[in-house]
């Protein structure tokens, strides 16, 4: 059996495993870094720098009357190149690896698109095209930041959560702009490691989740130091070289750096799904069944590129 997957993600490599385990033929089909989003720029780097952020914290806010309290002093660099270092070899260990140790597993880098159900066509850098013919192919092609079509916005050096996360200077003042989980740990991340920060929500907190989680991180938040305006549009936004300036209608708020995290949007475009007829919801995201199979026959998807939960 040949098996192609686009995407070498967590799923992606979950399947792969599994797939060449059980005598399958497997090609892994990746346009740009190996490994996904978890172990290069979302659960491993976040949860590091957030950790580093929480000990810089205790620091200064700790119960203890017996530790004596002070400012962390913070070498950003430093924390950057520890981090980075501990994806690399984590990339390397949990997934280049499998791919040198592995014969029935088989690597092609390019931009993969469906030529029909059975057939995808995958451009590599050099421009050429490369025809992969398959008996089951797997979409697993995971998700990236949203960027909202705010005026302006695009013609600025903001930043998304991959910006914010590899940063080796700290921000003096930094405005978040979004009220999602991703949003929320970031801002005060660099709160606690000493920046200034107002977060802009265009609704309340965590909207999609309990409001009861919203109003109790709020609180928390405001209590360390952070500025929230909820229920608060950016209508524009100009960036003069040096500080960002984001109106929001009521006043302008300006600051040396403009983190965008208003939610993440399926990797879908440019794979010509409906050459396999393979549905989406509205949103991009394919739609899969309780056994991660798309509307095609021999078609599957997994991760966060579908409308299951990320």
């Amino acid at each position: 059996t040949r098996v192609a997957i686009i995407g070498t993600g967590s799923a992606a490599f979950a399947a792969a495993i599994r797939a060449a385990e059980a005598g399958a033929e497997v090609t892994v089909i990746e346009a740009g870094t190996t490994g996904g989003t978890c172990v290069n720029v979302g659960c491993v780097p976040s949860k590091i720098f957030i950790r580093a952020a929480h000990i810089a914290h205790l620091q200064s806010a700790h119960p203890f009357p017996g530790i004596g309290k002070h400012r962390a002093a913070v070498d950003r660099k430093a924390l950057v190149a520890q981090q980075q270092a501990r994806v690399e070899e984590l990339r390397h260990a949990k997934y280049e690896s499998i791919l040198d140790s592995n014969p029935r597993i088989k690597l092609e880098r390019g931009f993969a698109r469906f030529k029909n159900a059975h057939t995808l066509l995958v451009k590599t850098a050099d421009g050429s095209e490369k025809e992969i013919a398959a008996d089951r192919i797997l979409i697993a092609t995971g998700r990236s930041p949203h960027i909202p079509d705010t005026p302006g916005l695009g013609a600025t050096p903001y930043w998304t959560s991959s910006e914010a996360l590899v940063a080796d200077e700290l921000p003096h003042h930094l405005i978040v702009h979004g009220g999602s989980v991703v949003a929320l740990e970031l801002a005060q991340a660099y709160l606690r490691l000493g920046s200034r920060v107002t977060l802009i929500a265009r609704g309340r907190l965590l909207s999609k989740e309990d409001p009861a989680l919203g109003e109790a991180l709020q609180i928390v938040l405001q209590d360390e130091g952070m500025r929230i305006l909820t229920d608060t549009q950016i209508e524009s936004v100009r960036f003069d070289g040096e500080l960002f300036h984001a109106d929001t209608g009521s006043e302008v708020v300006s600051a040396d750096r403009l983190l965008v995290a208003s939610g993440r949007k399926p990797n879908t475009a440019g794979l010509d799904l409906a050459n396999a007829g393979v549905d989406t919801d509205a949103s991009g995201a394919v739609i899969v069944d309780d056994h991660l199979r798309t509307s095609a026959p021999h078609v599957y998807a997994a991760g966060d590129c579908t409308n299951a939960p990320q």
